[in-house]
């Protein structure tokens, strides 16, 4: 998990609520964007994060991401945030196929516990996990629970996931690159380019930097 610090809202959203009868009488409603605003919004969120998802970082691909409330909006939980830009992330898996596993804001759905859920906005939250060379991914310290709950609820660990990471590290592990070669190969990999963070970006720091 690869921390995120957000950048001011889209000038549009801002408007949009200075203009938003409802949300100026403290009564947000989610529902009332429209999805052209929808569509700036997320497209802000994507940029934001390096075009890689809030929680398991494999790339956002296009037309296949949605919008995810950190703390969710359903009446029981947490409907006055539900326009507050910080918090707002963007999540892999706008569609599911069929047989095709759920995980991150998928899995996760209406669920939040801060006791119990490690957040992408938390500046702490890359060293609460390890990566091993075989793709999985592991709390730093055996004991935490928090660490052990956020990946279980999230599917983190799945073998969708696991075998998508384990891709990204396999041509670190090329025998013919010496001790320079491959820290300059991490070096580039881990250099953002243009908007975009290369997948998989805390598990190739943790193992290879």
């Amino acid at each position: 998990m690869k921390y995120i610090t957000k950048n001011k809202e889209p000038i549009e959203f801002t408007e949009w609520k200075g203009n938003d009868k409802m949300y100026k009488r403290g009564k947000p409603n989610w529902n009332r964007l429209t999805s052209s605003e929808r569509d700036i919004i997320r497209e802000a969120l994507k940029k934001e994060q390096g075009e890689i998802c809030c929680y398991c970082e494999s790339e956002l691909l296009v037309d296949d991401y949605h919008i995810e409330h950190l703390k969710p909006k359903a009446k029981n939980k947490y409907p006055e945030l539900q326009l507050e830009y910080d918090n707002l992330l963007c999540s892999c898996q706008l569609e599911i196929q069929k047989g095709e596993p759920r995980h991150c804001g998928n899995s996760k759905g209406s669920w939040f516990d801060d006791k119990l859920l490690i957040s992408p906005l938390n500046p702490s939250c890359e060293s609460k996990f390890k990566y091993t060379y075989d793709g999985h991914i592991k709390p730093e310290i055996n004991n935490d629970i928090k660490a052990k709950t956020t990946i279980e609820r999230l599917e983190l660990d799945i073998e969708k996931l696991v075998d998508m990471r384990e891709k990204a590290i396999e041509p670190f592990l090329d025998d013919t690159l010496n001790a320079d070669e491959l820290k300059k190969f991490t070096e580039i990999y881990l250099t953002k380019q243009g908007d975009k963070f290369n997948p998989f970006y805390s598990t190739i720091k943790y193992l290879f930097e």
